[in-house]
């Protein structure tokens, strides 16, 4: 079988004293796919966050009602407008906003929202019940 040679070798010398060669398609290649892979692994990331993001406003929310449905039961002997302020104050404090809240009997119920951002310019709300009063035996 005859070798061929290589014909860059027979090649004139360019300006600078270089062989011209032919040029490979496949230069560059593994950029484009490392840029590829780093793109996905920022995408996957992103949306991570932003489910870690939601998980962590639900807690938030839930620990918000939790403590306004206990401030609002500490006054719910002094009426159903005192002991909703009471929550209402604690719920802030934990940024949370009071959405609704009454007495029933001697049980606090109460609703929170708590409004986070997942994603830039995308907010969201998360909500949770709380309940609290006295121990029935």
């Amino acid at each position: 079988m005859p070798r061929t040679e290589d014909p860059s070798r027979h090649a004139p010398p360019t300006a600078g004293g270089l062989v011209a060669r032919r040029p490979d398609r496949q230069r560059g290649g593994a950029t484009i796919l490392l840029l590829a892979m780093g793109l996905v692994f920022v995408v996957f990331g992103t949306f991570g966050a932003a489910i870690v993001a939601a998980g962590m406003a639900s807690q938030r929310a839930a620990v918000a009602a939790d403590l306004g449905a206990l401030a609002g039961a500490a006054r719910a002997l002094d009426g159903d407008a005192v002991a909703c302020a009471s929550a209402s104050e604690l719920a802030g404090r934990n940024d949370g906003r009071l959405v609704s809240c009454h007495l029933d009997g001697l049980d606090v119920l109460v609703t929170v929202e708590v409004a986070f951002t997942p994603l830039p310019g995308l907010t969201r709300v998360a909500a949770a019940s709380a309940r609290a009063g006295p121990v029935r035996g």
